[in-house]
Parts: C-alpha cells; sequence; structure tokens
C-alpha cells in the first residue's frame, strides 16, 4: 500500500523536483553553450592569426622573391592578390556556415549518411 505522506512533505518533494527541472533546462544548457562558445572563440582566434600570418608571409614572398616583375608602378600587385586570396577565403567560410543547434552534429556530416 502507498505510504502516506504529510502535506509538507509533498510540497518540499515537489519544490525539489521543481528546482531539478528548472536546473536541467536552463543552468545545464547554459553551461554546455558557454563550453561551445568558449572552444569556438579559441578556435577562431588561432585560425585567424595562422591565415593573417600565411597572408604577410605570401605578400612578402611575392614582393622579395619575384625578382624585378613588381616593381615601380606594379608594386599594388601583390597587395591585391593577397586581398583577393583573402577575399576567396572569406566567401569560402561564409558559404560552409550553415543552420544547426549548439552541439549537434548534422547527419550530412557523418559518413556514409547520403545513401
Amino acid at each position: 500500500m502507498a505510504s502516506s505522506k504529510s502535506i509538507s512533505e509533498i510540497v518540499q518533494d515537489l519544490w525539489d523536483l521543481l528546482v531539478a527541472y528548472a536546473r536541467q533546462e536552463t543552468i545545464d544548457p547554459l553551461r554546455n553553450i558557454g563550453r561551445y562558445l568558449a572552444f569556438g572563440v579559441g578556435g577562431m582566434i588561432v585560425i585567424t592569426l595562422g591565415v593573417f600570418l600565411l597572408g604577410l608571409s605570401g605578400l612578402r614572398a611575392l614582393q622579395t622573391q619575384t625578382g624585378d616583375v613588381f616593381v615601380g608602378f606594379w608594386s599594388w600587385v601583390p597587395y591585391l592578390i593577397v586581398a583577393l586570396v583573402f577575399s576567396g577565403l572569406v566567401a569560402l567560410a561564409i558559404s560552409r556556415i550553415g543552420k544547426g543547434s549548439v552541439g549537434a552534429r548534422s547527419t550530412s556530416a557523418l559518413p556514409g549518411a547520403n545513401r
């Protein structure tokens, strides 16, 4: 037979259930989003710095290793080349942005999902 609980015990159990549910549905997802954003921002900074340094080294190589090709009036061409390469990389990155939920992997990204 069911054990009889007093009203105060029932109210306390209900309150504990409500607090646990609120924590599960609000605090835990916010903590997961924070972790997701921290890794995302860290990765973004490292990748941006690396791409910038590669572009700078490409510019320097175009200026010094091409002999007399880009001297005088043509000295602006290496800057244009590097700017076009960066523009292409930005366009590629923007084209790869897709909708998705935080922390969820889309099934199309999994191997063999398009069968």
